[in-house]
């Protein structure tokens, strides 16, 4: 009687050690997908976040009589809100600068609004526009420069997009800059990463 108990518990002990590695290796895989689930779960929070902090800016500024939010245009990335457009006056800059700082989730403010009276704004539009197509113009004569996105706002030229390298980006600005009437410009443009 006493040998058959510990047979019993010999193969209980048996099953048991035998089935310790495998639980180990399930504990492994569920703390994985775990993870990942947490890595998707912060990647989608911060697209929420700043695609959220956009939209929540842009209503502050149609909100508020201060500034004329259809004159604003709000990007977000990673909690850096991005001001582009033309506004009446300085404080309404300024004032558009401090509705965005107050808004949850903005890291920071990059204010590249330009103040533009509005009895200028037609010319400064129609200037603007007329920059912007000889910018592009110049640029879709080089390969290398034919995919840059180019925005004019208040003469001053925003290049934006891929380039193989930094002395492309340097002919960019180079080339942007050599157009009549453009004031100054700022090179946002990225180096293309290599394909291995």
């Amino acid at each position: 009687m006493w040998c058959g108990t510990t047979t019993t518990t010999a193969a209980i002990w048996m099953s048991l050690v035998a089935a310790a590695p495998l639980t180990a290796g399930a504990a492994d895989t569920a703390d994985k997908a775990k993870e990942q689930a947490q890595t998707t779960t912060q990647e989608a929070k911060t697209m929420v976040t700043d695609s959220w902090v956009t939209s929540k800016t842009k209503i502050s500024l149609f909100a508020d009589e201060r500034v004329k939010g259809t004159q604003v245009s709000v990007d977000t990335t990673k909690g850096v809100v991005h001001l582009r457009g033309k506004v009446d006056s300085a404080e309404a800059k300024s004032a558009a600068g401090e509705i965005t700082k107050g808004i949850d989730g903005v890291k920071s403010v990059k204010n590249d609004l330009q103040v533009v009276a509005p009895t200028a704004r037609k010319a400064v539009d129609a200037n603007d526009k007329d920059i912007a197509k000889a910018v592009e113009s110049r640029m879709s004569k080089d390969a290398n420069l034919k995919k840059v996105d180019v925005r004019t706002d208040g003469a001053v030229v925003t290049l934006t997009g891929e380039v193989p390298s930094i002395m492309v980006a340097a002919k960019a600005s180079e080339q942007a800059r050599m157009v009549p009437g453009v004031k100054s410009v700022k090179n946002e443009l990225t180096l293309r990463q290599a394909t291995k």
